[in-house]
């Protein structure tokens, strides 16, 4: 019990009054892949569907009468990793998947393609209706979330979309012994708080950067509001040089191995997905506006290594 005259601690009360907003407010943006722009809404009784504690992490799945939401936290308290809206299921509900796709208007037609974090399986199951001719390998460390993204979110492998159960970067040290090369590489991994520390660095970056093609493109989702923010983007810069930095609720990053096309190859390869982009909810033009190659970091900032990578000290937030 509570001493008379005593109060409780700031961080108990912040505590309470997150979990009170979380409770009264389901759809807000938060961590983890989902940390996105989509609206707060009051849609009705917030229903739990799927609970079980995986190897890894604690994988939730919750409902409520428009979304069904992948979460790895009670009440998605830190955030959402995969949204899908219940009334139109091909909708992209977050802004972030909608800028990975902006990868296409650096290269529209990626035959071999690569994404490391499956999460819903939003991303490949529209790049699947997007690039019928694509293959995709699909990397997700935790078998729970295949089998979620499968039972609830209409994912499905195939031979077009084959799905390797493993830590991205041994998949990635893998396929370069391998000799694998692919068009275009999605980076979207993450657990409860953050992108996982060892895919954060510039010599896992360079691992990555061997297995493109050359032209191949590279789409990386990150937080806009991270305390990391300055160290990867003077990372990215270091590996891959100059990138288009898209910003909205979420941070993406787009590169091309050989240089960045320009501006209005960009827009001229937006217009080609006019009509198909229709069923996601959104037009490419949308997407315009938001590349820029400025930098907005500070570019003194150190470089992310395997020997300095603190992401549990500098956190995600």
């Amino acid at each position: 019990m509570r001493r008379a005259g005593t109060w409780p601690s700031p961080t108990l009360v912040l505590s309470l009054v997150r979990l009170l907003v979380v409770i009264s407010a389901w759809g807000t943006a938060g961590a983890g892949a989902a940390a996105s722009t989509a609206p707060a809404r009051n849609a009705g009784a917030l229903v739990l569907r799927h609970s079980e504690r995986s190897l890894y992490r604690q994988v939730l799945v919750y409902e409520d009468s428009k979304s069904r939401c992948l979460c790895f936290t009670k009440l998605c308290a830190i955030g959402r990793q995969s949204c899908m809206d219940m009334t139109q299921p091909e909708r992209l509900v977050f802004n972030y998947t909608r800028m990975m796709l902006g990868a296409l208007f650096l290269n529209p037609e990626p035959h071999d393609v690569l994404i490391i974090g499956l999460g819903g399986g939003t991303l490949p199951r529209a790049l699947a209706r997007l690039l019928p001719q694509a293959q995709m390998d699909l990397v997700e460390i935790d078998p729970a979330v295949v089998r979620v993204a499968g039972d609830y979110f209409g994912f499905h492998a195939s031979e077009r979309l084959r799905v390797a159960t493993e830590d991205g970067r041994a998949f990635v040290r893998r396929a370069e012994r391998g000799g694998r090369h692919y068009d275009l590489i999605m980076l979207d991994a993450y657990d409860h708080q953050y992108i996982p520390e060892h895919l954060l660095t510039a010599e896992f970056l360079g691992e990555v950067r061997a297995l493109l093609q050359p032209g191949g493109v590279l789409a990386a989702n990150t937080f806009s509001s991270s305390r990391l923010y300055d160290n990867e983007s003077v990372t990215y810069h270091k590996v891959f040089g100059e990138f288009y930095n898209l910003r909205g609720g979420n941070r993406v990053i787009l590169t091309r191995l050989g240089g960045l096309p320009a501006l209005a190859v960009v827009q001229g390869n937006a217009a080609h997905f006019a009509a198909s982009f229709q069923p996601f909810g959104f037009a490419p033009t949308e997407l315009l506006d938001l590349f820029s190659t400025r930098p907005d970091w500070n570019e003194t900032a150190r470089v992310l290594t395997d020997q300095y990578s603190p992401a549990n000290l500098l956190n995600a937030r």
